[in-house]
């Protein structure tokens, strides 16, 4: 029986990251001993309900160091004496000469605390994020001669610099990457290709089972626009961030007919959340839009399943940022629903234009707006893309093939999840 795994965590518990906690509950379920290591306290309001299903204690490391120093101060009297320590200090001071960035600074206090609080049974560290995350627990690792891992997923695979992505690359055990993109791109920088692994998220079914059929589908399509009292239902699920494009849509929503009757669902917080409500009324659309704020996933799911049609304009940010591939659209296709997204990332790994949903170029409103009409006035092409994109979720990125390669490489062997 493989020794406990500490799991390292940007924020924990977080409702955006709902893929992370799934994974650590299929891994529970699968016989791994998981310890939680966090470096923010949650900031949401409430958690989903595998959140409360995960047994894995939390620590919540310092945040900032100034609010713990007796913490800090007693972690690092113990790491100092031990054998990786000089290795640890010399990494973090070449990786701080590079970056000298306070956030960088704070990384080697945060692992010093997560070296000595460390209960004796874990044998393995394992970081999700390849940026702060990983640096932690590479330090942290080293200090005590442990081996470590990590999982990459979007900013944090784009936004590091090369060499920071190829160093930690020479130092895990493995990397896994949940979409092609991503690991074509961190095994070119390697200097073993090997290390890096293509193992997808994929969707909970048992959670995200599909909506029961209608006699029309599964879900009823007459809607086309047509009806004021009973406008085209669109959903958007994603934080109000740059990346997600949502000033895009807003554009795109602005530009469509004004005979075209719809209204649009956003769920999801975000620092540009306000900016964005207010771009809505400046252009004259308030009133057809609902902004719902973060939810748990049982609202999600209901939210989903009450929708028409899901909308993700994803771009790339200014500074390199962009999705990986975005469980919220896995999530809209187990619930049959036609899918709008973009050609950016991971995400045509999942859509096939024309196939199982509709793809437009990024930051774009014209050809979004396009694609919008055509989707809204056309209740039957909806129904055909959803049910394809529900196949092909079900067929192609179900959860358990991903935790069964994560079980191998943790150590774990018998029957699978």
């Amino acid at each position: 029986m493989p020794t406990a795994v500490a799991f390292v965590l940007k924020g924990y518990p977080r409702l955006s990251e709902t893929f992370i906690a799934q994974e650590i509950r299929a891994l529970e379920r699968r016989g791994l001993d998981i310890r939680l290591f966090s470096l923010r306290r949650p900031t949401d309001h409430t958690v989903h309900p595998v959140h409360r299903e995960i047994v894995a204690p939390v620590v919540y490391l310092p945040e900032y160091l100034y609010e713990e120093p007796l913490r800090v101060l007693r972690a690092w009297r113990t790491v100092r004496r031990l054998a990786g320590y000089a290795a640890a200090l010399a990494t973090w001071r070449r990786d701080l000469r590079r970056q000298p960035t306070a956030n960088r600074a704070r990384r080697f206090g945060q692992a010093a605390v997560l070296a000595a609080e460390l209960p004796a049974d874990v044998g393995h560290l394992h970081a999700h994020f390849l940026h702060t995350p990983a640096s932690v627990t590479r330090y942290a690792a080293t200090m005590l001669g442990l081996p470590w891992s990590v999982s990459a997923h979007a900013k944090d695979v784009w936004t590091i610099p090369d060499w920071e992505a190829r160093e930690k690359l020479g130092d895990c055990r493995w990397l896994a990457s949940c979409s092609r993109i991503n690991a074509q791109h961190l095994a070119a920088l390697a200097a073993d290709a090997g290390r890096v692994r293509l193992i997808y998220h994929g969707i909970d079914l048992a959670r995200f089972q599909p909506a029961a059929p209608t006699p029309d589908g599964p879900r009823p399509p007459a809607r086309n626009g047509d009806d004021p009292r009973d406008p085209v239902r669109l959903l958007s699920v994603g934080r109000a961030v740059e990346k997600k494009g949502y000033d895009i849509l807003i554009e795109a929503l602005r530009q469509l007919p004004g005979d075209l009757h719809w209204r649009l669902v956003h769920i999801g917080a975000g620092e540009r959340l306000a900016a964005l409500k207010q771009l809505a009324a400046s252009v004259g659309l308030a009133s057809r839009i609902d902004w719902l704020g973060a939810l748990p996933q049982g609202d999600v799911l209901a939210a989903l399943r009450r929708s028409d049609l899901f909308v993700l304009a994803a771009r790339v940010a200014r500074d390199g940022d962009r999705d990986g591939l975005p469980n919220v659209l896995l999530e809209a296709q187990s619930q049959g629903l036609a899918c709008l997204s973009t050609r950016v990332s991971a995400i045509p790994e999942l859509i096939e234009h024309d196939r199982t949903g509709l793809l437009v170029p990024p930051g774009e409103p014209q050809p979004l707006a396009a694609a919008l009409a055509r989707l809204i006035r056309d209740p039957a092409l909806r129904a055909r893309l959803g049910q394809a994109g529900l196949s092909r979720v079900s067929t192609t990125f179900a959860m358990a093939p991903g935790i069964e390669q994560l079980a191998a490489l943790f150590g774990l062997e018998g029957t699978p999840v």
